[in-house]
């Protein structure tokens, strides 16, 4: 079989993210395979240079998954033509001036979210990739979830009649650091000075999902909450966190699918996952997590009786059905890095673009301005947002 080099830039990989869902279980996993397959029957292997401040834990890194190339010097890399990507997981404060970098050099991008930490950068890099006619994409892995895969096969069936609702449930305990149990997440991500914070980080993902699942956002209503005031650092410092720890929103999609996400670092879990949506509709429900879904129809719903007198004698769990697993679904972060290189290589088909994530950006800062100003705000459409942008900026 015919077999095509592509040169990319990955930066980033020494964080969790990083590391574990974008060069491990993707770029490391594609290769192993022998590539990304076209629709020709060619295969293209990726030959990437790991990039990070750091040079002896991106020189272990390569050693240990058998990657030739690495460095420290991000604009040496941007000058080889033969690097045709660049991709971005490191900080979102940096992500927009290495992302105009990149766009600047001619190479197609692609990076995580959220791609700015405000909407005039985030608009800015859109135009500007648009301009300079790079590819482009934003990792959106919460739709490639088996869990939520099902869930879309349900709704894509009809099964759920007219959706009404959308629950969702979304986090864990994260330690404060301070009693001998190591936080388990980097304290960047409690100092809003440092690009930190629930809402932040977490509502351009409810965005994506929200939009493509059960219905486009027309406002929201969210309330933001630093629970934990003060954490103990990598060094064993204590630090105060400024940042969002916690956020409670309700979102109104189209056609009046009320949806309502609690996320918390502050929360100990008591449910089947560490997110689960439960979406209601007039012919039946479902309940999704990351791996599993499970549904219940009208004709099966139960007829429960309210007696606060007696113990409940119904087991509620025991009247929902699993969806089965009749696919095989590969790693959402593998899938979408396949998706943008036959993007790139052969022009496939490819909607996840950075104007994706600029929606995710600006639906973070209506959430922002809701909790500042306590009340509903409408979400316009990007491009009515962009056009504000653009007059604010003359």
């Amino acid at each position: 079989m015919t077999q095509k080099r592509l040169g990319l830039i990955m930066n980033g990989i020494t964080g969790r993210m990083g590391l574990n869902q974008h060069l491990i279980r993707s770029v490391v996993a594609i290769r192993a395979q022998g590539g990304v397959p076209l629709s020709d029957g060619t295969k293209v292997q990726l030959d990437p240079i790991l990039i990070g401040r750091n040079a002896d834990k991106v020189e272990g890194l390569a050693k240990q998954y058998g990657i030739e190339r690495w460095g420290t010097d991000l604009d040496a890399a941007l000058a080889d033509p033969g690097n045709e990507i660049f991709f971005d997981a490191a900080t979102t404060q940096m992500r927009p001036i290495l992302l105009e970098k990149a766009i600047r050099a001619g190479k197609h991008v692609y990076c995580e979210k959220p791609i700015a930490t405000n909407l005039p950068e985030a608009v800015r890099i859109c135009r500007l990739a648009e301009e300079k006619g790079v590819k482009n994409g934003v990792v959106q892995d919460k739709l490639f979830l088996p869990g939520l895969q099902k869930l879309k096969l349900l709704r894509d069936s009809g099964f759920f009649g007219r959706m009404i609702s959308v629950r969702g449930e979304f986090g864990y305990w994260v330690f404060e650091g301070d009693w001998g149990q190591p936080a388990q997440r980097p304290s960047w991500n409690y100092r809003s000075q440092d690009g930190g914070g629930m809402i932040l980080d977490m509502v351009c993902h409810w965005r994506y999902v929200l939009d493509n699942l059960f219905g486009e956002v027309k406002s929201v209503s969210c309330i933001g909450a630093t629970h934990i005031p003060s954490r103990v650092d990598e060094r064993g410092q204590p630090y105060e966190a400024t940042a969002d720890d916690a956020a409670y929103a309700t979102f109104e999609l189209q056609d009046g699918v009320i949806a309502h996400i609690n996320m918390s670092w502050c929360t100990r879990v008591y449910r089947d996952d560490l997110v689960t949506f439960q979406v209601d509709g007039t012919l039946g429900s479902a309940v999704a997590g990351l791996s599993d879904c499970v549904f219940q129809s009208r004709v099966g719903t139960p007829r429960p009786v309210w007696n606060p007198d007696q113990k409940q004698t119904m087991d509620f769990y025991n009247d929902w059905q699993p969806v089965p697993d009749t696919a095989v679904f590969d790693n959402g972060f593998k899938v979408q890095w396949e998706m943008f290189i036959r993007h790139v290589v052969e022009d496939a088909p490819y909607r996840f673009t950075l104007r994706e994530g600029a929606k995710g950006v600006q639906l973070v800062e209506c959430a922002l301005q809701s909790w500042k100003e306590r009340r509903w705000i409408d979400v316009p459409t990007l491009e009515a947002s962009e056009r504000a942008v653009l007059q604010a900026a003359e």
